[in-house]
């Protein structure tokens, strides 16, 4: 029981962590959360939630649907999502937010219809060597635009520039 009550503890510290930058937690039978942040014109929903061996699993689902993260800990998970939203206040400050975040949707749509594709279709191999040309150029498109911006947010590093 003293393992329960230190985990309960730990978990109103976190809950108490997020409230105290504004957001709203919404617990689902002790094991699923719903973080919702609503500041400046910025919404932004998590989902987080404990898996079998005690690890969290957080998923950003508003303004698009992105898994984001396992993490070892709650308190890992709390500052994940701080992190997250700073990066969105910061990102906001661009004239470009907007299209940004319609883009990043559409991309979200794009890897759905993947999806479809190949669980309802039988794909042939030159279909699929030519969506493999088409996810690399996408790719590089990304990698050179990233080598040609200016960096503007310092505080953590990028999970995808490795």
């Amino acid at each position: 029981m003293t393992i329960f009550s230190a985990r309960l503890l730990k978990h109103k510290f976190c809950i108490e962590e997020l409230r105290k930058i504004g957001a709203e937690v919404m617990e689902i039978e002790g094991i699923m959360f719903i973080v919702k942040y609503h500041k400046n014109n910025l919404n932004i929903k998590y989902l987080y939630r404990i898996n079998p061996d005690n690890t969290y699993l957080l998923e950003r689902i508003k303004p698009y649907a992105l898994v984001l993260s396992e993490h070892p800990s709650e308190e890992s998970v709390i500052t994940a999502i701080k992190n997250d939203i700073d990066q969105f206040n910061n990102a906001r400050h661009s004239k470009n937010f907007d299209a940004f975040v319609g883009l990043d949707k559409d991309l979200t749509k794009i890897v759905r219809s993947f999806e479809d594709l190949y669980l309802y279709y039988n794909i042939n191999k030159e279909d699929i060597e030519f969506l493999k040309k088409e996810v690399k150029n996408m790719a590089a498109a990304i990698l050179e635009i990233k080598d040609r911006s200016k960096r503007v947010y310092h505080k953590t590093e990028p999970k995808s520039f490795r």
